[in-house]
């Protein structure tokens, strides 16, 4: 057969069997298929196969009376059970059948040898077995220097391989060496060597033997990389396992050395440090026998076990908690005051609160010592508690709830400072798992105590003032529910036997004065803010900011910016421009960024040497160096009620209340009533409410007779990206719908709360003290709410209180006689 191309190509150099055809016409017609699974069988190799399927069973009874020859092709999809024509490869490997044995199973096994590389043509028949034309199909061999280096290459590499794999003989590498043919040798090596089923198929169709032997020497490289890890990995577990093993036999030896000198060994020795500590430390009895019990069990354990690190971990923890260190109370209620008074201006509520404990505490104390019946559980100096229920209780658990920026954190210090005692804040915005509270148990690897462990541990205090900042934002999920472990902590009846999962003894929290800050109580749980006093900081007035930032926050601002006190002044008129044109809050920390907007400004001038002397901060300056003002004090008011059909609400918010603008219209059409403005659904039933009071009152009211079902009626709550939702602004919408159907204005300095009902009463809602604020800091003189909410008004500052006017209203009409101009003017719409 002549060459395809000058490159020659590879003769059978086996010997044949007998019959067994010279040339390509001398295959059989029709060539029986035995499909492989899972494995290839290449030429020149002796490969055992096991055949149990019905089909290969009847292809082998048929040819072993014959010439034996059949076609060993590999299939795509090793899980098939019966592949057919198109599940299998087209190259295969011709093969003879050289030994038969058929087991008592009913399967055969057989070794058959491969002999040529052959491709099928077509397939003649699929049952009982199949049957295919093929052809010789012989590989390309060059004989080049590339060749006989690749071979090199490739016994090397497969020697080292048999080296890190006893499960290739020995032998191989012997008869590889006297291998001269590249093909018998590519084909011996790969059926020796881990290959993936593709690439052994891959192995036998490639043509050229110089790619096949490159193909080759990249697996076994990578067969080589594997296995030499695995073998790094287990001589280092190996080398790991017997330090081991000599530190053991070193430290046995140590031990028997140091009881022949008399000396105590280092783990002794730690066990009688921890004896004492144990000792001294004042723990519970309970807490007492466990640190026993847990000492003894390390005491008995090599100190190069695991448990025995683990138990030293857990009696460290014990025994550094402070079960009797308690901070001696600064009971002097005159000192407490000035402190507080220093630290913060206003906050009368919260002032009041602390110097009522310290009061209650000093005479407690006091009368404790003089045998009176409050004398401490059985000790000696009175009777003790007769109800075993109802425990004496000693600590405070507040919660501060107010806007950003009123002060609710800075107020824990100052409290601290004011009774002497230590002070940890721990935030709890975003902290979702139960175990930042109670701790890990000690089965899990790397456990901790929780936060509130690791707190006392750090201050070493039982008695300290611990902040929980930001409760209303803790999360929850598959983890546990944070809000519920704080449920034990904030309850006085059961905090002075909390138990962490990871110290696992009752410790007493009950002199722990626990203050939390939110800026929302809804998001709290019932059953936990049910345990906490509530204290409700709603902001400041324009004056109490005026001194808040003349004490506190302009040093601050010019110290932090490297000026000095007599290089800026501000009067107390600049203040208020900066409150009114340039802020709009409830707290001071945007008061304090324009401060410091101030100073820098300043700084900067200085370090030019623009200025040498003191700068006086006025109004004109004000603007000057903050640019045109972002809020117009009294202006917006003006601007949007001077025609019909606008009204000024007031909203409670979480930054500390805000004026909503209430906006109505009216156009030809056919009586509907439409809503705009991200109205929720209380607000939308409010207002719907208020259309149909009006409808109903029309003729009271003067509104034109049929006008309703000739106009369609648009109400709008700016602004409209801003969810709104509840029912206090049912008085302003009717009072905005009145307006527009009067030709009517409201009066700009007039602002309005409270809930309408369809008979027109004006039903009481919350937040009066946040919504009169926020109108005072608007420069609204006027408000009109529900008479029932009166009782608030005692709540009010003085300042605020006697500053503005305050309509009690029962029914619409007392709403409209306050809020409507006398003259009628052209409306909107109309």
């Amino acid at each position: 057969m002549a060459p395809e191309n000058p490159k020659s190509q590879r003769k059978l150099n086996h010997t044949q069997p007998e019959g067994f055809p010279d040339d390509q016409s001398g295959l059989p017609a029709e060539l029986p298929i035995l499909p492989l699974r899972g494995m290839v069988v290449y030429p020149q190799t002796t490969v055992p196969l096991t055949i149990g399927q019905p089909r290969s069973l009847k292809l082998v009874d048929e040819i072993i009376d014959g010439e034996r020859l059949l076609g060993l092709v590999t299939a795509r999809d090793p899980e098939l059970e019966t592949p057919g024509p198109d599940q299998i490869y087209t190259v295969g490997t011709l093969a003879t059948v050289h030994r038969l044995f058929r087991a008592p199973d009913g399967t055969i096994r057989l070794l058959v040898q491969g002999l040529e590389r052959i491709r099928v043509e077509a397939y003649t028949a699929t049952e009982p077995y199949l049957q295919a034309h093929t052809r010789l199909y012989p590989e390309t061999v060059e004989d080049t220097l590339e060749v006989e280096a690749l071979m090199r290459n490739v016994i090397e590499l497969f020697g080292r391989l048999t080296d890190l794999a006893p499960s290739i003989p020995a032998e191989m590498i012997a008869h590889a060496l006297n291998m001269e043919d590249p093909i018998e040798l590519v084909y011996a090596l790969a059926i020796n060597v881990r290959i993936d089923l593709e690439e052994a198929q891959r192995l036998l169709e490639i043509d050229s033997v110089t790619e096949k032997l490159r193909l080759l020497m990249r697996i076994l490289n990578k067969e080589l990389e594997v296995l030499e890890l695995g073998h790094h990995i287990q001589t280092e577990a190996q080398s790991e396992i017997e330090n081991l093993q000599r530190e053991y036999f070193l430290r046995e030896q140590l031990k028997a050395i140091q009881r022949e000198l008399g000396e105590g060994d280092a783990q002794a020795v730690e066990v009688e440090e921890f004896r004492a500590k144990i000792d001294a430390a004042g723990m519970t009895s309970e807490a007492e026998r466990e640190a026993r019990r847990e000492l003894d069990r390390m005491s008995r354990l090599p100190s190069a076990a695991a448990e025995y690190g683990v138990i030293r971990t857990y009696l460290d923890w014990l025994v550094s908690l402070p079960w009797s260190k308690i901070t001696e109370d600064n009971l002097d209620v005159a000192h407490a005051r000035q402190v507080l008074d220093q630290d913060h201006y206003g906050l009368e509520d919260v002032k009041e609160r602390i110097l009522e404990y310290l009061a209650v505490r000093k005479l407690r104390a006091g009368r404790a010592g003089a045998g009176g019946r409050f004398g401490g559980e059985g000790n000696g100096d009175g009777p003790a508690p007769t109800d075993p229920i109802r425990r004496e209780r000693e600590g405070v658990i507040l919660c501060f709830v107010g806007p950003p920026g009123v002060g609710k954190t800075s107020l824990g210090i100052s409290i601290a400072r004011a009774t002497g005692r230590k002070f940890s804040r721990m935030s709890l915005g975003g902290v979702r798992d139960e175990a930042e509270i109670r701790g890990f148990r000690r089965t899990y690897i790397g456990a901790m105590p929780g936060r509130l462990v690791q707190t006392l541990r750090r201050i070493e205090s039982k008695n300290p003032i611990i902040m929980l900042d930001e409760v209303d934002k803790l999360g929850r999920d598959f983890r546990g529910d944070p809000a519920s472990a704080l449920l034990e902590v904030l309850d006085p009846e059961q905090n002075r036997e909390f138990r962490d999962h990871y110290i696992d003894v009752p410790f007493d929290l009950s002199q722990v004065m626990f203050i939390t800050t939110a800026n929302l109580l809804d998001p709290i749980p019932a059953p936990l803010r049910d345990r906490m006093e509530i204290i409700t900081i709603d902001g400041y007035t324009e004056r109490e900011k005026v001194q808040i930032a003349q004490q506190h926050l302009i040093a601050r601002q010019i110290k932090e910016n490297g000026l000095l006190e007599d290089e800026i002044n501000f009067g107390d008129a600049a203040l208020l421009s900066i409150i009114r044109d340039y802020t709009r809050e409830a707290g001071v920390r945007s008061l304090e960024r324009e401060i410091g907007r101030v100073c820098r400004k300043v700084a900067t001038r200085v370090a030019e040497g623009v200025i040498s002397e003191a700068v006086a901060v006025d109004p004109g300056k004000v603007s000057e160096l903050l640019g045109r003002p972002r809020f117009g004090y009294q202006t917006e008011l003006r601007e949007r009620t001077d025609r019909p059909g606008v009204a000024t609400g007031l909203a409670w918010t979480p930054e500390g209340g805000d004026i909503l603008f209430v906006e109505a219209t009216s156009m030809p059409g056919k009586g509907h009533f439409q809503l705009t403005g991200q109205l929720g659904d209380v607000m939308q039933e409010s207002a719907r409410a208020a259309y149909s009071y009006l409808r109903a009152e029309a003729a009271g009211l003067g509104i034109e007779a049929g006008f309703f079902e000739r106009h369609d009626v648009h109400l709008h709550v700016p602004a409209g990206a801003v969810p709104k939702d509840g029912p206090s602004a049912g008085v302003a919408m009717v009072t905005a719908l009145v307006s527009l159907l009067l030709r009517r204005p409201t009066r700009s300095s007039v602002a309005m709360t409270g809930e309408l009902t369809l008979r027109g009463q004006i039903l009481p809602v919350g937040g009066i003290k946040t919504k009169v604020l926020a109108a005072h800091r608007l420069g609204i003189d006027t408000i009109v709410m529900p008479k029932r909410n009166e009782p608030e008004l005692d709540d009010l500052p003085d300042e605020v209180r006697h500053s503005m006017t305050f309509v009690l209203a029962e029914r619409v009409d007392d709403v409209l006689a306050a809020a409507l101009v006398e003259e009628a003017t052209q409306a909107a719409g109309s």
